[in-house]
């Protein structure tokens, strides 16, 4: 999926932008900014698709409330809260990218890794909307769904916390 956004961003690249590639120094600098802003692609797609688990979660909220099962509405409504941070903490993460005068240099291959992680972080968006479709399907058979609600928090305590550790590629 990176790959494709960087060749994309590559393609459109017009005659002037070309051109300046072939200075010596300014295409392998252009080049890491094409990888980060593809980077930068790639996670607002993936805050994107968590956002819409996260519509999801407040339609589920919304029918506990209508059934009176004000626990188990609570119980999703700190997931909720967890997810809204996972959001948010993408959208504003770092680039992972050092331009020419700053003092952390950034390498290919830790760009490399940061793509990889963010690419890893789409595979939780499915993981979310399994739960949710779980959740969803006792909710339409009636049963209670107070215990399995917390799976959901865990859930998204877990991504929460692996995306903690993306700070950590930056640093090694």
């Amino acid at each position: 999926m990176v790959d494709d956004l960087s060749a994309k961003m590559q393609d459109s690249q017009g005659k002037l932008e070309s051109l300046l590639n072939k200075i010596p120094g300014y295409g392998d600098y252009r080049q890491k900014e094409l990888r980060r802003d593809a980077d930068k692609l790639l996670r607002m797609q993936v805050a994107g698709r968590y956002r819409e688990q996260l519509t999801r979660l407040g339609d589920l909220q919304f029918a506990l409330t209508e059934q009176g099962d004000l626990k188990s509405m609570m119980v999703l409504e700190r997931a909720a809260l967890k997810l809204q941070l996972l959001i948010d903490r993408m959208r504003t993460a770092s680039y992972g990218y050092s331009g020419f005068f700053d003092a952390i240099k950034v390498s290919d291959d830790t760009l490399d890794a940061l793509y990889d992680f963010d690419l890893a972080m789409l595979d939780g968006v499915d993981r979310v909307g399994a739960e949710l479709d779980r959740l969803s399907g006792l909710l339409a058979e009636g049963s209670p769904i107070g215990q399995e609600a917390n799976a959901v928090v865990r859930l998204a305590d877990e991504l929460n916390t692996t995306f903690g550790h993306r700070q950590d590629v930056l640093l090694d």
